[in-house]
């Protein structure tokens, strides 16, 4: 009988697609359900925001950039929120879960954070007279996501899983500590930024103004679960790659190995090549 040769890496890497194939992409029935309601809530809130809402008696309908810039202020706040949740569970749990839904939301807390002062300048040019004031609102906020840039920088360090996950979740508890600075920077500091209007005891906005306002507060969370979800699904899928390239790569050295422990010279028979037999001359089993 002939020996059967052990399983090269390449064998091992297709019984491993083989048995656990990569999902085609990352949505599902909620998520596309989500998508809908945003691309609806989305739709309404233009609506509401460019036509049917009123023009502020003020501003005019510079307004309406509120709108947008409000919710996305807001959303921002929640995402880093569950980033911070997200890595202080990792320092206590040390759980994979936790870190990727710090990454996941922090990436779209940039994003929501970077609209915010987009908006914001784009609202500041006609009210103050210009793009950009060195504020304290302002200021903090710019601060806000250069730190969390950082953060996620330290995500992209080299080394092993679970040093940088470790080092990335101190850093978002540390970048954290400026969101109740960006909050409360217009009741601490003198800032040409407004006060609060949601949060107040007496609102100073209200009727379809107010509703247009907490639609797009409402149609934001969403599209920051719907971003959210795919983008831990997809980091959830990058480390589940990398933990199987690691995985062939041990099998391709063991298969290496045994390879080099077997006898070197090995017949098909099992018997080492260039060995007599019983019949012929006494030479060497000649004839």
């Amino acid at each position: 009988m002939t020996a059967n040769p052990p399983p090269t890496a390449g064998h091992v890497a297709r019984r491993a697609a083989h048995a656990a194939p990569a999902p085609p992409h990352t949505g599902s029935r909620t998520t596309r359900v989500l998508g809908v309601v945003v691309l609806v809530g989305l739709a309404l809130l233009l609506l509401l925001g460019l036509a049917l809402s009123p023009a502020d008696a003020v501003q005019g309908d510079v307004v309406r950039i509120m709108y947008l810039h409000v919710p996305s202020a807001i959303t921002a706040y929640l995402a880093f929120g569950v980033t911070a949740l997200g890595s202080g569970m990792y320092l206590w749990k040390r759980s994979q879960f936790w870190d990727l839904a710090a990454g996941a939301s922090a990436e779209i807390g940039v994003v929501f954070t970077a609209l915010t002062l987009l908006t914001g300048s784009l609202w500041g040019r006609p009210t103050w007279g210009v793009y950009w004031v060195w504020d304290a609102r302002l200021t903090t906020t710019a601060l806000l996501l250069v730190l969390f840039i950082g953060y996620l920088a330290v995500r992209n360090l080299p080394g092993e899983r679970h040093v940088r996950a470790k080092r990335a979740a101190v850093a978002g508890l540390v970048a954290f500590v400026d969101v109740p600075l960006v909050h409360y920077s217009v009741e601490w500091w003198r800032s040409l930024h407004q006060p609060a209007t949601l949060t107040r005891l007496d609102p100073t906005i209200e009727g379809l103004m107010l509703f247009t306002l907490m639609t797009g507060i409402v149609v934001f969370l969403a599209l920051y679960a719907w971003l959210v979800i795919h983008r831990f699904r997809v980091e959830f899928l990058r480390e589940q790659l990398e933990s199987r390239g690691l995985d062939d790569a041990l099998a391709e050295r063991r298969a290496e190995a045994a390879v080099a422990a077997r006898p070197a010279a090995v017949g098909v028979t099992g018997r080492p090549v260039g060995a007599g037999t019983m019949s012929g001359s006494g030479e060497g089993g000649r004839p």
